[in-house]
């Protein structure tokens, strides 16, 4: 079997969240991490949860009635100037925890309010 489709990108990731946390959603995502919040489509809006813009991809955040956080799963989000991302999150008392190295690469791992591992990376 041959596969005719080309594979283009990743349009948008899901992180899953618990009911009624969408607020909770914007503060972190939009207002700490400065993501822009887009509107859903009309209809997937009484699904609950809300979308963001980041870069040419969006973060859908997704409510799940029966929510467990993703522990090793994880997104990955570049950044630029990671150390002022790091010490705005600590600021807000998220916790940072390094991970080992990646060479042409500096990161650390934080957790959404939800409990998500969240990657965040800058490029040498």
């Amino acid at each position: 079997m041959t596969l005719n489709a080309v594979l283009k990108g990743i349009d948008h990731i899901q992180i899953a969240a618990p009911p009624g946390s969408e607020e909770k959603a914007r503060i972190f995502y939009g207002n700490l991490l400065g993501m822009i919040e887009i509107e859903k489509p009309e209809n997937l809006k009484s699904r609950g949860g809300c979308w963001f813009q980041c870069g040419a991809q969006e973060v859908h955040i997704g409510i799940q009635p029966e929510f467990l956080p993703a522990q090793k799963a994880h997104p990955g989000f570049t950044v630029e100037n990671l150390s002022a991302l790091k010490s705005l999150l600590q600021d807000a008392d998220y916790l940072i925890s390094e991970e080992p190295p990646i060479a042409g690469r500096d990161r650390f791992f934080t957790h959404d309010p939800f409990g998500n591992r969240i990657e965040f990376l800058e490029y040498d």
